[in-house]
């Protein structure tokens, strides 16, 4: 939900009240979760990708991998894991790496991990990539920035830096 913080105060019991105000109507979630224990996550907003930027993302993934006779989802993949900003690392006992990859990788073919040595005994470093469909606009027009430059190498055309623009809802420069 978006919204802005507004107030912080401390109740007499030496607990926080966090005020919001909120988009939207969020009564019926109110009085639905009014005294029950719930998690509560704060993050600062940033718009999602739009829907037309994935369809030319996958569009130019398409035009890639026909140009080069590879799958689409080896562009897909490669393409990820070519772009800063889109993945974490984590130090995890080896015992535990290989429920790791499995779990993580499950979430969808852009969710990737990669290995590296740690220097720390027992435990390896391991690099996670999340899918594009958790990308905000930034990470979405990183993502094309670099379909785009693929593509052009391989002589595929593609949208002008005005339409671009236009369809990430940003300045955006190809």
């Amino acid at each position: 939900m978006k919204g802005r913080l507004k107030d912080l105060t401390r109740s007499i019991t030496g607990k926080y009240i966090i005020s919001a105000e909120v988009e939207g109507d969020p009564r019926e979630m109110f009085d639905s979760l009014k005294d029950a224990d719930i998690e509560i996550g704060i993050k600062k907003y940033r718009e999602r990708r739009s829907l037309d930027a994935n369809a030319y993302a996958w569009v130019l993934i398409g035009k890639i991998a026909e140009a080069m006779r590879i799958d689409r989802t080896e562009v897909y993949r490669a393409s990820i894991r070519a772009i800063g900003g889109t993945s974490t690392i984590v130090c995890v006992q080896d015992k535990a790496l290989d429920a790791l990859r499995q779990g993580w990788e499950q979430n969808g073919v852009g969710w990737q991990t990669e290995t590296m040595p740690s220097k720390m005994k027992g435990c390896t470093n391991v690099i996670l990539y999340y899918g594009s469909s958790t990308y905000d606009t930034r990470q979405m027009s990183l993502l094309i920035d670099h379909l785009v430059q693929d593509a052009k190498a391989l002589g595929i055309e593609t949208m002008t830096p005005a339409e671009l623009e236009a369809m990430l809802g940003q300045h955006h420069a190809a």
